[in-house]
């Protein structure tokens, strides 16, 4: 029997010049090229996954300051996996292996449950879905509350961008948003909203196309600039005017933008960037700390939820 790869199953899907890859740890969208272009930093079948790269990130996306929060009147603690800054991050998704459930040439659906642990004591079923066509991949993620209880919850995904040759500091972003969490410098724990113009240097203000050249980022993004059916888009290219697009729909009012800066002569260092749509803020588990809407959704028992984003070609 052939041995599984480290990153879990592999599901191809093709259409058209688009080919992707999920791995069905984490749900992580591994590869996407089109054109034999690729649009995300891709990673090997069997390589553990490096970090989040590609993961789908449930029930919260981002931080939880301390692994600290209270829900429903109740304090609780999850576990510290980001522990050089003393936080919970990502979730408790990530290292799931997802199971299919449906596939087809261009499309998988898989399916994972969160089970009731310590710090999070309820049962929250995920289904996501894969689906590529002409204009590149599309994932949706539906969460179910199986549980008695109301539970907290938040999503969205860690692609790493590509527009082209070089790296982060040669490419143009385009960010269409008004408003930037600012966050402590040495543990990223949000303090306030602003505007992106608020900040002298214009370091956060992308809302016309500029190079992002020397500008380090790791930051949530809001009041974002939306078109009549509600979807938001943020586009990196390259000198030629190529690049990838990531575009999602109005049930993530947040993305964080982060430009990979991992040190220099580190693996990974600037060469893509972190473009996550996300239901709710960085800490949003917390919402009662923050005079701002951080977005968190209660989950009443037996509800669903839903939200999604495709990347596709810039030409």
């Amino acid at each position: 029997m052939a041995r599984t790869p480290l990153s879990g199953t592999q599901h191809s899907l093709r259409a058209g010049d688009y080919e992707a890859i999920i791995a069905s740890v984490g749900a992580s969208l591994r590869s996407l090229t089109f054109d034999g272009r690729d649009l995300v930093v891709p990673f090997d079948a069997d390589e553990v996954r490096p970090s989040y790269r590609g993961a789908t990130l449930a029930p919260w996306p981002n931080r939880v300051v301390d692994g600290l929060y209270t829900f429903g009147g109740v304090e609780r603690k999850v576990a510290l996996s980001e522990p050089a800054r003393h936080h919970a991050l990502h979730g408790l998704a990530g290292w799931l292996d997802y199971q299919a459930t449906d596939k087809g040439p261009s499309h998988v659906t898989l399916a994972a449950t969160i089970e009731p642990q310590t710090g999070y004591p309820w049962r929250v079923t995920i289904e996501t879905t894969f689906s590529l066509d002409a204009d590149g991949v599309t994932q949706s993620v539906r969460a179910t509350n199986e549980s008695p209880d109301a539970a907290p919850w938040g999503t969205g995904p860690h692609p790493y961008l590509v527009a082209g040759d070089g790296h982060v500091d040669d490419w143009t972003l385009e960010l269409p948003a008004g408003a930037v969490l600012a966050v402590t410098a040495d543990r990223l724990i949000p303090t306030e909203l602003r505007g992106v113009d608020a900040d002298d240097a214009e370091r956060f203000d992308f809302r016309e196309p500029r190079r992002i050249e020397k500008v380090e980022l790791d930051h949530a993004y809001t009041d974002i600039v939306r078109d009549t059916a509600g979807f938001a888009a943020v586009r990196v290219t390259d000198a030629t005017g190529s690049g990838v697009e990531m575009v999602w729909d109005a049930a993530c009012p947040w993305v964080q933008i982060h430009t990979s800066d991992k040190g220099v002569g580190k693996p990974g260092h600037r060469t893509g960037l972190a473009v996550e749509p996300m239901t709710c803020a960085p800490d949003a588990f917390n919402a009662a700390k923050y005079d701002f809407d951080p977005g968190l959704i209660v989950l009443e028992p037996g509800a669903s939820t839903e939200a999604s984003w495709r990347i596709g070609a810039i030409v």
